[in-house]
């Protein structure tokens, strides 16, 4: 019994050291791939996105920022890192500064104050750019064609189409005496737009009238106001707000009668009257061209401005 009891002490030493080297032993497999997949992620590379405003309000154009990335291959959380910045302008000097420290792969500017921010603390991360605005009057590039330095991408110019707006609006309407122009007046935009929209109706000798909206119990108030105000049709503003509400707001312009003109081609697409503009999930798809572009290797001044006009 003493050496048969000697036999099983010495079976369990035996198997308690082959337990013991089997989980040092898995511990010395798994330690390199954890550090492994430690480098990994350290080797994905990373953007800075700078946009006014929030998640909110101008989520819409992130997400088909992300969409348009996702057609060339790159998806966020798993080859790419998108780091997203929401921020009043006066804060972008500030927020860019500390951004190039860390040395991302680029950084994407959603308008010209961020993007001038960015250019301003770097001269070597690559800058893609998504203005509305002349991008080199505003001295981000020396020329469409060849942006120099670091910085390019795509910039559109939405002011020169609101004339075009009303002219088309009311050609197709010539009983509208008058025309009401849908805003949103948390926009930092708004002042500015409201402005070029009055000297463009008093260029053509148009009747505006002003209806506001940023929430969705707004867009209600909007359009009784417009109609109170017996307003013919409508022009919508490039808002990003709008864009999440597009199947509303097109519902509501059929139960007031209103005709209406837009400047994306996603409310015309979704039933509204006529729409005179791009389609913004083509425009960020743009965007993302360009990142994807700097990310393989390109440099920004070998990339052409571009001015999408559908």
């Amino acid at each position: 019994m003493a050496a048969e009891h000697s036999f099983h002490l010495s079976e369990e030493r035996m198997v308690t050291r082959r337990r013991v080297f089997l989980a040092l032993g898995a511990s010395a497999l798994t330690a390199p791939c954890a550090l492994l997949a430690q480098q990994d992620v350290s080797r994905i590379p990373r953007i800075d996105y700078l946009s006014q405003g929030s998640e909110a309000d101008r989520g819409v154009f992130l997400g088909a920022f992300r969409d348009g990335l996702r057609e060339f291959g790159w998806i966020d959380g798993k080859n790419i890192i998108i780091d997203v910045h929401w921020a009043p302008a006066y804060e972008f000097p500030q927020i860019a500064a500390s951004l190039v420290k860390r040395n991302p792969a680029a950084i994407v500017g959603t308008c010209i104050p961020s993007t001038r921010a960015a250019k301003n603390a770097t001269a070597t991360i690559p800058v893609v750019m998504s203005v509305n605005g002349d991008p080199v009057e505003s001295g981000l590039v020396a020329s469409l064609a060849r942006p120099g330095a670091n910085v390019t991408g795509t910039s559109t110019l939405f002011e020169e189409l609101i004339p075009k707006w009303l002219e088309i609006i009311t050609t197709t309407v010539p009983n509208a005496r008058t025309v009401a122009v849908m805003a949103n007046p948390e926009s930092v935009s708004d002042e500015y737009w409201w402005a070029q929209v009055q000297q463009a109706a008093e260029r053509i000798r148009v009747n505006v009238v002003r209806a506001e909206a940023h929430t969705p119990a707004g867009l209600d108030r909007a359009f009784a106001s417009m109609n109170k105000q017996r307003a013919g049709a409508y022009v919508l503003m490039v808002d990003a707000y709008f864009l999440n509400e597009v199947q509303r707001i097109v519902m509501l312009a059929n139960e007031y009668k209103l005709p209406g003109v837009y400047g994306f081609r996603e409310y015309a697409e979704a039933g509204g009257l006529i729409s005179y503009g791009l389609s913004y999930r083509d425009y960020f798809k743009g965007v993302a061209r360009y990142v994807d572009k700097v990310l393989r290797g390109t440099k920004p001044a070998d990339l052409p401005v571009e001015q999408p006009t559908k």
